[in-house]
């Protein structure tokens, strides 16, 4: 047909390949954290320890997502420590905050561990809720920031539109809309009724718009037919189920995470939803992977915010990503998710940073100097190759999302390692100087270029 031929070009166009892993280098120097050894740093080098704050959550439904952020950090801390610390003098001392507190006490917290506890570097957060109101007044505090997550467009797009302090690792949010309506194309072509379970707030408003301008370029014709909007942190998901069951879809979406998700499969289930419908997410499997149960529906793409899974990419293909899962899971006896790597990852390019800053100034260098290495950094890590974008210091890596399996080798549910689907994420985000636009620039990037298929 007409149609699949011109779905097919484009899909090809974009780069799209499942299966194998499409490990691209990024442009610039590239090393990883198995090349960061210490070396003989120039200058004198002060030893006091260098504190860290570290946010996430630690309690309540979002913390099977958000604590193993933290152990990512630690992970990373405790192997720079090994070596002696930054510059090989400087020990890596974290505080951690409860990112459960909420934004307003959440934005308290910095300012307090700023101006009382006197970190130089805060890294962490979650939520898409709290970078926008973060970014700012780290910016204003003069806070070298490394946000994990906390992916909304919204960040750079409006919130701080020119960063000097902040950076973020984590793969902007339009890429998670974006990959999985992708996802779905090549997969369900024939789907046109889609119904919709979102969490009510920035992350979940967003993804439905990214969703819904791809797939309706993707695949015309296609009709929301239920739309189920709970609060973040709801337990009980039925009336949310049974209106999608009752619209009849041929498609559900969602982006409901951590242990909401976890909730809501379950509940899911006793309705039999998902034998009456495909099933497409941002973030299912985005928990630590021992959450998700061998009872989780098989099959459906079960997203990964479009960044990391500890099996991908698979066994040999990709030794830092071997390397890192068995760190991990010798240090915390469970498996990364893409909060652990996320955070793990910033660690070691600030690390980075700070060396080459100290070849090119002597001494510890001052946070300018850390920044004009950050700048523009390519790096290889567990995810594959990551580069800042110097312009809105944005981490970029391959999106990615796959396919839920039950296999012999987990007592928990994973994604096929034979089916995954990676995209470059230059292809399916705005590129530099794209006009700002409503709600992203990435949307408005989409709606204007993106040809419809026939």
């Amino acid at each position: 047909m007409a149609e699949d031929t011109s779905r097919r070009d484009f899909l090809k166009s974009l780069g799209v390949t499942v299966g194998g892993a499409a490990i691209t280098a990024a442009a610039g120097v590239v090393s990883g954290p198995a090349k960061a050894e210490a070396q003989q740093p120039k200058g004198t080098i002060p030893d006091k320890p260098f504190k860290v704050g570290h946010m996430t959550f630690f309690t309540g439904a979002a913390a099977v997502l958000g604590e193993p952020m933290y152990k990512g950090h630690i992970l990373a801390a405790e192997e720079i420590n090994a070596q002696g610390g930054l510059l090989g003098k400087r020990k890596i001392e974290t505080i951690k905050a409860d990112e459960a507190a909420g934004t307003d006490a959440n934005v308290k917290e910095m300012r307090r561990m700023k101006l009382s506890e006197n970190i130089e570097l805060f890294t962490g957060v979650t939520s898409s809720g709290n970078t926008p109101a973060l970014g700012p007044v780290a910016e204003e505090l003069k806070l070298m920031t490394i946000f994990v997550d906390g992916c909304t467009d919204f960040l750079w797009d409006k919130a701080v539109p020119n960063p000097h302090y902040i950076f973020r690792i984590t793969n902007m949010q339009s890429a998670d809309g974006v990959t999985a309506a992708v996802g779905t194309a090549m997969t369900w072509p024939q789907v046109r009724k889609i119904a919709h379970i979102h969490p009510d707030y920035s992350y979940g408003r967003n993804a439905f718009d990214h969703f819904t301008v791809a797939i309706n370029k993707l695949v015309p014709g296609t009709k929301v037919v239920s739309e189920g909007w709970p609060k973040l942190g709801t337990t009980d998901f039925t009336s949310h189920i049974t209106k999608a069951i009752s619209a009849k879809p041929d498609l559900l979406v969602s982006s409901v995470w951590g242990g909401d998700y976890v909730a809501m499969y379950k509940q899911a289930l006793r309705y039999d939803l998902f034998k009456k419908m495909k099933f497409t997410s941002m973030i299912a499997f985005g928990v630590a992977p021992h959450a998700i149960g061998k009872d989780h529906p098989q099959g459906v793409i079960a997203g990964i915010h479009s960044n990391y899974y500890f099996t991908y990419p698979t066994s040999n293909r990709w030794p830092l990503n071997d390397t890192f899962v068995k760190k991990y899971y010798d240090r915390w006896k469970e498996y990364p998710n893409f909060q652990s790597e996320g955070a793990y990852v910033a660690m070691h390019m600030f690390t980075m940073a700070v060396e080459r800053a100290n070849k090119l100034t002597g001494g510890w260098p001052d946070d300018d100097a850390i920044i004009s290495q950050l700048e523009g950094l390519s790096f290889s890590g567990p995810a594959g190759y990551i580069h800042i974008r110097p312009d809105n210091h944005q981490g970029y890596k391959d999106a990615v999302t796959g396919f839920s399996i039950n296999t012999s080798d987990y007592d928990f549910q994973i994604l096929d390692p034979k089916r995954m689907i990676t995209i470059p994420i230059r292809n399916i985000t705005a590129p530099p100087g794209w006009p700002k636009g409503e709600p992203t620039s990435t949307y408005t990037w989409i709606e204007k270029t993106w040809p419809k298929v026939a």
